[in-house]
């Protein structure tokens, strides 16, 4: 009964991280065609996604005054406007048109995701339930759907141009869902003596997780596809199998962690699950064909899962209610810089030494999520 509480709390924020994972999932199903349609090398691709980073940083920034002047209205409006974002990649024709399209991506997504994170803290704290792992399982299950759905089209001929009024139709449907309810907790505005005080002792340590495990997910997403196709020999449409597990895997992995958090406690959860991360990655650096690189991503993706929400759970815990939204948004901000360097980074590594090395370097990355988990235990 608990967990159909759980659900039925997580109706409008799950709907937002579900929406998400559906744009994502699409998105990276069709990553080689947006490439070969910019002309884009490795390293150029790594370099223009650090637009789509960009705009959510700009995004994260400014939510927390978003979400007090919307109020309720925040999730749906946000939903809208992913909807509509459906449509944006088919104007990517070469590398300039790529990367605008990215800046607008990426804060459209960010928007939705800050919001419907702070909402989960906010809910968390109000009704002592247990909704981070549960919520993000929904973003999972939804990306991998989502690329697995739009990958079998790809390898169908069908173009992004047919995929896309499907995307807009079923982020549409979701944007309604997220209506919130009257009673709603309202963010709590942060002033700037609330924000000169707020304890960034714990905001840092969650940032440098945050960091790590975005580092490792969003190289994982962005080129598991182009690996297994180009690099291991896979069929075109094969690629899509790699964004597809992760997505599943860390769906899975969260609606695990949903039970396993309780039990375990949330540090000892994430420090098991960044070992399995590192051993996913040298799965992967070291597979000999696709099949086993899927198998090395599956890895990844039960080694990342839970990292982000649990990171989230004890932030939430660790500074005063009126604060929470500020300090999930600034490490969010800080810790998304992962999305700039994962991409610019696998994909100088992959121009330099090879794609096999990049995911060497998730190994070093997921490792790295442990000196900050210690340093937040402690809080």
């Amino acid at each position: 009964m608990a967990f159909l509480a759980e659900l039925a709390a997580s109706r409008a924020t799950g709907a937002g991280l579900a929406s998400v994972g559906v744009f994502w999932g699409g998105f990276a199903a069709y990553l080689p065609d947006y490439k070969a349609a910019a002309g884009a090398s490795d390293a150029e691709m790594g370099l223009v996604l650090i637009l789509s980073a960009a705009g959510g940083m700009a995004a994260m920034a400014a939510s927390p005054r978003i979400m007090v002047a919307l109020g309720r209205a925040m999730l749906p409006a946000a939903g809208a406007l992913v909807a509509v974002a459906a449509f944006l990649p088919l104007l990517a024709g070469d590398i300039i048109s790529l990367g605008l399209v990215l800046l607008a991506m990426g804060a459209t997504m960010s928007t939705l995701d800050i919001a419907s994170n702070v909402r989960i803290s906010e809910r968390e704290a109000r009704d002592g339930l247990h909704l981070m792992n549960l919520n993000h399982a929904l973003f999972s299950f939804s990306f991998g759907a989502s690329a697995f759905g739009c990958g079998l089209a790809r390898k169908a001929g069908l173009g992004p141009e047919f995929v896309a009024p499907v995307l807009f139709l079923v982020l549409l449907l979701l944007a309604a869902v997220m209506a919130e309810r009257a009673d709603a907790t309202p963010p709590a505005a942060a002033t700037g003596g609330e924000a000169a005080a707020s304890p960034w002792g714990a905001i840092l340590p969650a940032a440098a997780i945050l960091f790590a495990a975005f580092v490792s997910e969003n190289a994982t997403e962005s080129w598991s596809a182009l690996y297994i196709e180009r690099t291991l020999g896979g069929p075109a449409g094969e690629g899509s199998f790699g964004p597809a597990m992760l997505g599943l895997t860390m769906g899975i992995g969260r609606l695990s962690g949903q039970f396993l958090a309780a039990r375990l406690g949330e540090a000892r959860l994430v420090a098991g699950s960044a070992l399995l991360g590192v051993a996913g990655a040298l799965v992967v650096a070291l597979a000999p064909a696709p099949a086993v690189a899927v198998v090395g991503v599956a890895l990844i993706g039960l080694g990342v899962a839970v990292v982000v929400p649990s990171a989230n759970s004890l932030l939430g815990r660790a500074v005063a209610p009126e604060q929470r939204a500020y300090a999930i948004s600034r490490s969010w901000m800080i810790g998304f810089t992962g999305f700039f360097l994962g991409p610019v980074g696998m994909g100088l590594i992959a121009e330099t030494v090879g794609l096999r090395w990049s995911f060497a370097a998730v190994a070093v990355a997921m490792a790295l999520i442990l000196p900050g988990l210690a340093r937040l235990s402690r809080r």
